[in-house]
């Protein structure tokens, strides 16, 4: 099993396990589930992780609704290897106002719901890859 480590947070348990037992069959990376962000800032405090991928919600409704990236401009904040994490996003829609949030907080990739496990354990391959020596 490699030794990298991704985070997923994805308030859906039968998601979140299906992809953590995939990958660790598949031998890739492991997968740390999180179900909510103050979970996920936990695991983040006892671990160094090589990449995350966390499902944004939309919160609101009306001229009030926005994308909850509390946890992204969080790790995007920290002065640990959060600044640059390779992180990619879970979302509903792409709409217009979410990518713009997105466009300043080197998001790797966007991902969007309901999507085909392939791509997100193409993600977690990916995050969880040896850096390629230049």
């Amino acid at each position: 099993m490699p030794d990298s480590h991704i985070l997923l947070v994805e308030p859906e348990p039968m998601l979140r396990r299906t992809v953590a037992m995939t990958a660790r069959s598949l031998g890739m990376s492991q997968v740390h589930e999180a179900a909510t962000n103050d979970a996920a800032l936990r695991l983040l405090r006892s671990r160094t992780f090589q990449g995350a991928v966390v499902a944004v919600n939309c919160i609101g409704s009306g001229a009030d609704r926005q994308y909850d990236l509390g946890l992204i401009d969080r790790l995007r904040a920290d002065d640990t290897a959060g600044k640059t994490m390779p992180i990619a996003i879970m979302a509903e829609q792409a709409t217009a106002e979410l990518l713009s949030a997105l466009r300043n907080r080197n998001i790797s990739r966007v991902i969007l719901k309901p999507f085909r496990a392939k791509v997100l354990l193409e993600t977690i391959e990916k995050f969880g890859a040896p850096p390629r020596k230049s």
